[in-house]
């Protein structure tokens, strides 16, 4: 078992709530090792560059912000921080330098306002992730950030999604241009249209396993479901439920669902879905995204008449406060209060009325968050960076705009370029998304070790995804605006892309099935009376139950909300769920709280002088 997950084993993540006032009290040196991790649950993170000074991730699900919000964050972090903040590229904001005795105090500002930091880090469901014009664009199927906002109710603050083995991004979009990275997701909801009884019906064609780091980019697999909206919410936690009693736990670095996708396969994983679903799950509908792709920075008309959102590029994604405080009067002055947050770590102030957007563009703050930027500064992303994360190997934001300004002044008006930055193979910055990613590493240059990038171009998400190819080696970053002239000048990244996917992926079809393990024989003795055995059989769950000297097996999942039965209590003739009190007949597997509901039993049967479980496989089907 790794460190993690003994930490995980000892206590959940979010009992660290109750610990801060005492830490706040105790100060930073008080806090073990182990709480360190855990307070990654509640958003907090221990910087080692900055002993002492944390960081906080804010989550904003879909990206949709209020002036009110963004002008607490600006006095927070003017007050208690360095007087900046950061922009994820999962439309977060990051708080820096605090103590960990500011810590209640800016949480309690958070939660005036609407705003939480829970399980924005280690192995939780991070931000959901949206088309930050979302309700906004006429270039979308729907507005999706609905389902975003309910999906993150239903597992913000809640234990039974707090225990994954590892991180999980999901994307959640009804935007055709491809304005997010859903293929870089564990899980991608894209918009799609299916015929349902005689109905056209919008909605989400659902993939799983992407990811961008562990690794590297691996797009995500199509799963041949297409969801409606309104049941949505419930197949994504259904999803995150088989990661979290599937996945592996062993090693941190195989443990995205992107592995247990490979183990399994989609067919197998799309069966399991279902059955949790109890019901029949729809093959995927029509692609509504087209080959195009905006970023959404610049002046855009909206679908309500009349009105209009700007897109304002902030370069690298680090802004000041009194930057964000005027962004905050801004949007109050010439739109409705509204920002969005994209995942280009850009601003979006919309519902600026036809007869404001002169006076908007003619505000101070756009020469400095510019609705027309250069091609070169509009496309520019970066991680974090060696300054303030302990896994970069460089300083991404200070090369990015060092490199960007050289190559504006060398260059003058280029072709549209996406040029992006990752300290570390992580991959943060999603660089294996862009015309030109750059991958941070150190290298020896006269016998001294300086920063230094491998180059990669051509990688794409979207209705055409395929990985990046890698040009360049140990490039010194201190060469890069020489090295990289010619590409952003010249580089045919269309046409890279159409070769990249000529080169074929391979399908997640899983490991060979041609043996049946045979079901282990297991003797009643060996399960004390009262309690359970947790065995896994051909890819099943099975909690073992002996009760008044009879064994009983039942699906250990609970078909709630996946609770494990085999931890669970007997009362009577019934196991009670140990997250939400569900009673399932230990003979029948019928549920007294919702006669809806009702676990899988599987047959005992006797053998020799014990019993085996018989459980179908697909040899048997």
């Amino acid at each position: 078992m790794n460190k993690i997950e003994e930490y995980k084993s000892e206590k959940d993540g979010l009992e660290i709530l109750a610990d801060v006032p005492r830490y706040a009290r105790e100060g930073w040196e008080a806090i073990t090792e182990g709480d360190r991790e855990r307070l990654k649950w509640a958003g907090v993170f221990f910087r080692r560059q900055t002993p002492g000074r944390f960081m906080m991730r804010v989550r904003i699900p879909n990206g949709i912000t209020s002036s009110v919000q963004i002008r607490t964050i600006a006095e927070i972090s003017e007050e208690f921080g360095k007087g900046f903040i950061d922009i994820t590229t999962r439309q977060q904001i990051q708080l820096r330098w605090f103590g960990i005795e500011d810590v209640p105090e800016i949480w309690r500002r958070l939660h005036s306002v609407g705003l939480v930091s829970l399980q924005t880090g280690m192995d939780n469901i991070r931000n959901i992730v949206g088309c930050p014009a979302a309700g906004l664009t006429p270039n979308e199927l729907f507005d999706a950030s609905a389902v975003a906002r309910e999906f993150t109710q239903l597992f913000v603050g809640n234990n039974a999604f707090t225990n994954l083995p590892r991180k999980f991004n999901v994307t959640i979009t009804g935007c055709k241009e491809n304005c997010t990275h859903p293929e870089s997701q564990d899980i991608a909801l894209t918009p799609g249209t299916r015929e349902i009884d005689g109905a056209a019906i919008r909605g989400f064609n659902v993939a799983v396993g992407g990811k961008m780091g562990s690794g590297g980019y691996r797009i995500a697999s199509p799963l041949d479901i297409f969801v409606e909206p309104e049941a949505a919410a419930a197949l994504l936690s259904h999803i995150v439920l088989i990661f979290r009693d599937h996945g592996a736990r062993e090693s941190r670095t195989k443990a995205r669902l992107a592995f247990l996708i490979e183990d399994w396969g989609t067919k197998k994983f799309r069966r399991e879905l279902e059955r949790r679903s109890d019901r029949p799950l729809h093959a995927a509908g029509r692609e509504e995204r087209g080959p195009q792709r905006t970023d959404h920075v610049g002046i855009f008309r909206q679908k309500q008449p009349g009105l209009n959102y700007a897109g304002l590029a902030v370069p690298v994604g680090r802004v000041h406060t009194g930057q964000l405080a005027e962004l905050a009067r801004v949007a109050e002055v010439y739109g409705s209060g509204e920002i969005r947050i994209t995942v280009g770590q850009n601003f979006i102030v919309p519902n600026v009325p036809d007869a404001k957007i002169g006076s908007l563009t003619d505000e101070p703050l756009l020469k400095e968050l510019r609705y027309d930027p250069s091609e070169i500064m509009r496309g520019l992303v970066s991680c974090t960076g060696i300054d303030y994360c302990h896994f970069a190997l460089i300083e991404t934001k200070g090369w990015a705009l060092k490199t960007a300004r050289a190559l504006e002044a060398k260059l003058g008006k280029t072709q549209p370029l996406s040029m992006h930055w990752s300290g570390c193979p992580a991959g943060c910055g999603n660089h294996s998304a862009a015309d030109i990613g750059l991958l941070g590493k150190n290298i020896k240059l006269n016998g001294e070790v300086a920063e230094a990038v491998d180059v990669y171009v051509g990688g794409a998400t979207g209705s055409a995804p395929n990985p990046p190819i890698k040009i360049m080696e140990d490039v010194p970053c201190e060469d890069l605006p020489d090295v990289m002239a010619g590409l952003a000048r010249h580089g045919a990244f269309k046409a890279m892309r159409e070769q990249l996917r000529k080169i074929p992926q391979s399908e997640a079809a899983g490991k060979s099935e041609e043996k049946v393990p045979a079901a282990p024989a297991m003797r009643a003795q060996d399960i004390a009376e009262g309690s359970a055995k947790l065995v896994r059989l051909d890819g099943e769950e099975i909690a073992v139950f002996k009760h008044r000297g009879q064994i009983c097996a039942l699906q250990n999942n609970c078909p709630h909300e996946g609770g494990q039965l085999s931890k669970g209590s007997i009362d009577g003739d019934e196991v009670v769920c140990p997250l939400h009190g569900y009673r399932f007949s230990l003979q029948t597997g019928a549920c007294s709280n919702d006669p809806k509901m009702k676990a899988r039993i599987f047959p005992v049967v006797p053998d020799g002088e014990g019993f085996t479980i018989a459980v179908e496989t697909k040899k048997r089907r």
